[in-house]
């Protein structure tokens, strides 16, 4: 169900946090997607020696996990935003989250790397949409003075 023409516009948090959640969307849909159909490093130039140490042999299920959780969760997060949900402050904000832990793990297994810069960027990403998602919940927890 769409937002109703009666429905105020969008504030600013909610564009922000509507834009992140879509960026890392596409993003972990697309290397997700890329790491299932080429689980031996054939889409994705990634070397099997990095799962050393996992629990994986292929980059199948951590793709799978990349896309389902930080592919569809922002997705659904963004479309609660899109639809004025009251618990897209609170999404957007396990988002951030699930990607800081994402990273927190795969930084763990396999280390850190920034060639190329995704772990950067993706660390930033997540740091980001948790904090919007917090100024979010603080916005809307604060007591309304007339």
């Amino acid at each position: 169900m769409p937002p109703s023409a009666s429905q105020p516009p969008l504030r600013r948090v909610a564009k922000t946090a509507l834009v992140l959640d879509i960026l890392l969307s596409l993003g972990a849909l697309a290397g997700g997607a890329a790491l299932m159909l080429g689980p031996r490093g054939e889409i994705l130039p990634l070397p099997l020696s990095a799962l050393r140490g996992s629990p994986f042999d292929t980059y199948f299920v951590p793709g799978m996990i990349l896309f389902s959780i930080l592919g569809l969760g922002p997705f659904a997060a963004a479309r609660l935003v899109w639809l004025r949900h009251p618990l897209a402050p609170l999404a957007t904000c396990v988002v951030g989250i699930a990607l800081l832990v994402w990273l927190a793990v795969e930084i763990a297994i396999i280390g850190y790397s920034d060639n190329p810069p995704l772990q950067p960027f993706y660390l930033l990403l997540g740091f980001a949409i948790t904090g919007v998602g917090l100024t979010w919940l603080a916005r809307r927890a604060a007591p309304v003075t007339p």
